[in-house]
C-alpha cells in the first residue's frame, strides 16, 4: 500500500529536503523515523526538493508498506520521534500509482519580507527595509505571470528536459509587517522563485524597468536577472493533487 504524509518544517537547521552524504537533511530525518516505526528500512519520494535554510508550511512525500496502517497512529508515533522542527500534520492512503512528485498539479510559494528589525523573524522572513514601488513591481507581475520560459530564473546546471512552467497566480501583498510574495505554478526549476524576487525588488527600487525584465526573460540568462534572495524568507506553502487519487475520494 502507499500512503502520502502530509508534513511541514522549519528549514532553518536543515541542508535542503533531498538526502545528501553527510548533511543533515529532512528527508533523511523522515526515513529514519519512519524506518523505526515501520521497523522495515522505508523511503520516502518527496513532493520537490527544498534548499538549505527553505521552510515548508506542507510538503507531501509517499511512502510504501505491505500491510494497511492505521494513519493516525502512525502520525502520533513520528511526531514523537522527529526533531521540534519537523511536524506530521496527516497521513493518507493513496492508490499505488499514486506518486508525490510526479502527480502534484499544482505548488505554491511564499516569500516573507519584514521591514523592521525583528528578532523573532530571525531564520523566518527576509529583513529588507527599502522603500519600493509596489505598482512597478504589480506590472512586472503580470508579466511573468504571462511568460513560459523561465530559464533566466533558473539555476544553471540544472538537468531538466525544458524551462517551462506555467504560473496559475502571483500576488506581491504589503502586510503589516512588510511584504508577501505569493505564486502559484505547475512546477518550479531549481532557484526560480528566489530570483523572481530578487529581480522584483531590483524593479521595486527601479533599478530595472518592466521593458529590461522581458529583456532579461528573453536572454534565457540567470547572470541578466537579479540576485537571489536569501533562503529564510521561503516557503513552500501549498501542494495540490487530483482528488481521485486519493482511496478515500
Amino acid at each position: 500500500m502507499r500512503y502520502f504524509i502530509d508534513l511541514s518544517y522549519r528549514g532553518t537547521a536543515f541542508h535542503g529536503w533531498q538526502v545528501q552524504p553527510n548533511a543533515h537533511t529532512v528527508q533523511a530525518e523522515m526515513q529514519q523515523a519512519l524506518s523505526t516505526v515501520l521497523q522495515a528500512g522505508t523511503e520516502v519520494v518527496g513532493s520537490g526538493r527544498t534548499d538549505t535554510g527553505v521552510h515548508a508550511f506542507q510538503q507531501i512525500a509517499h511512502f510504501d508498506v505491505d500491510e494497511e496502517l492505521d494513519c493516525d497512529k502512525i502520525a502520533f508515533r513520528l511526531n514523537g520521534l522527529l526533531p521540534e522542527t519537523v511536524g506530521i500534520k496527516q497521513i493518507l492512503p493513496v492508490y499505488p500509482t499514486a506518486h508525490a512528485r510526479f502527480d502534484a498539479v499544482s505548488r505554491t510559494y511564499h516569500y516573507h519580507i519584514h521591514k523592521q528589525k525583528n528578532p523573532f523573524k530571525e531564520g523566518l522572513s527576509y529583513f529588507y527595509s527599502r522603500k519600493l514601488n509596489i505598482d512597478k513591481i504589480d506590472e512586472a507581475i503580470e508579466l511573468i505571470k504571462n511568460w513560459k520560459n523561465f530559464q533566466a530564473f533558473s539555476k544553471v546546471h540544472t538537468d531538466v528536459a525544458h524551462f517551462d512552467c506555467d504560473i496559475f497566480a502571483a500576488e506581491w501583498k504589503e502586510t503589516n509587517e512588510g511584504h508577501l510574495f505569493s505564486v502559484s505554478a505547475n512546477r518550479f526549476l531549481r532557484g526560480m522563485v528566489r530570483a523572481i524576487v530578487g529581480t522584483l525588488l531590483d524593479v521595486g527600487l527601479e533599478k530595472i524597468s518592466n521593458g529590461d525584465l522581458q529583456e532579461i526573460l528573453e536572454s534565457g540568462n540567470r547572470s541578466n536577472a537579479g540576485r537571489a534572495v536569501p533562503p529564510q524568507g521561503l516557503y513552500l506553502q501549498e501542494v495540490k493533487y487530483p482528488k481521485s487519487i486519493y482511496l478515500d475520494s
